[in-house]
């Protein structure tokens, strides 16, 4: 059996054409590792660009892309089983596979075989946390990963209040019951990364965020609203539906909302790439490919690694 091919990079580095591009050549289906494209209905926020999948006229299949319900809060605990079972089965039909994502906790999640448990909520410390500022609830979160000598939950993750109170709320379960022994499997794969700089990553950033507001953001998430998810539940997702979220209830003006956002998706980006630099002083090899070479060039050396790498 092949080794699972791993793409990771920033959002906007072009992972999902280029992954595309490589199944279609390779005969591989793809598992996506985005901690926001498991929801449904959440398409233009999320940047899933569907349309990525289709090469030549033909789709690649893909796999953990709208699974969940919005509103509903899907975790690394979840991913880790459902990755498996997918990956598991394309295994059993010896089909190569490509995991692409940019959500670095998900991808180490299930290379390294972390040990997790379904973290129940607890009540009393949320009660604790409340009134408690994000700057806060970050700094409470720190002491405890240092404690817990835990890699989970950097900054990437926990942009909103709600999501770093989830994280004190797993760390502190994590300290008080710590995980037994039962690491799931360990996953073989080459880790091909793109790289891109940051004045390139920049402008297609803020490009693809005008292009995507102008193409509906606003309405989606009108449309999630007005289909009874409360606003504080959109926030909670943070980036787009936060700023986007706070924009169409009022709490905000559009050009705040606009700004906002994008400061919010550079700064994003940077702390993606801080992941995937820390993936590599935890021991990961990343082979890193020019994210702005021609796609007939990015996939002759991605191609190149692979055989090399077997």
């Amino acid at each position: 059996m092949e080794k699972l091919i791993t793409i990771i990079g920033p959002t906007a580095s072009g992972k999902t054409p280029f992954a595309a591009a490589l199944a279609s050549q390779i005969g591989a289906e793809i598992i996506s590792a985005d901690s926001r494209q498991v929801y449904r209905r959440m398409d233009l926020g999320t940047g899933k660009d569907l349309e990525d999948y289709l090469v030549d006229g033909v789709k690649i299949p893909y796999h953990l892309i709208d699974i969940a319900e919005p509103g509903t809060k899907y975790n690394l605990f979840q991913y880790q089983q459902d990755f498996q079972n997918v990956y598991s089965a394309l295994k059993e039909s010896g089909k190569p596979t490509i995991l692409c994502g940019g959500t670095g906790l998900y991808v180490e999640a299930v290379l390294k075989g972390y040990a997790l448990s379904p973290v129940p909520q607890n009540p009393k410390l949320r009660e604790e946390l409340a009134g408690k500022s994000l700057i806060e609830l970050t700094e409470i979160l720190k002491d405890l990963k240092e404690r817990n000598k835990s890699a989970m939950h950097n900054r990437t993750d926990v942009d909103t209040a709600n999501r770093a109170m989830r994280a004190i709320e797993i760390e502190t379960y994590e300290l008080e019951h710590p995980t037994p022994d039962r690491q799931m499997p360990s996953v073989d794969s080459v880790i091909i990364g793109l790289d891109i700089g940051r004045e390139e990553r920049r402008h297609k950033i803020s490009s693809r965020l005008k292009k995507r507001i102008d193409g509906g953001m606003v309405d989606e998430v009108k449309s999630l609203l007005d289909s009874g998810i409360p606003a504080d539940d959109l926030i909670y997702y943070g980036l787009e539906y936060k700023f986007l979220t706070q924009y169409v209830i009022g709490q905000i003006s559009y050009d705040e909302m606009y700004r906002s956002l994008e400061i919010a998706i550079h700064q994003f980006a940077k702390r993606q790439m801080t992941w995937f630099r820390g993936m590599e002083r935890r021991g990961f090899r990343i082979h890193w490919i020019d994210a702005m070479l021609p796609m007939d060039e990015k996939l002759r050396l991605a191609k190149e690694i692979i055989r090399e790498t077997k």
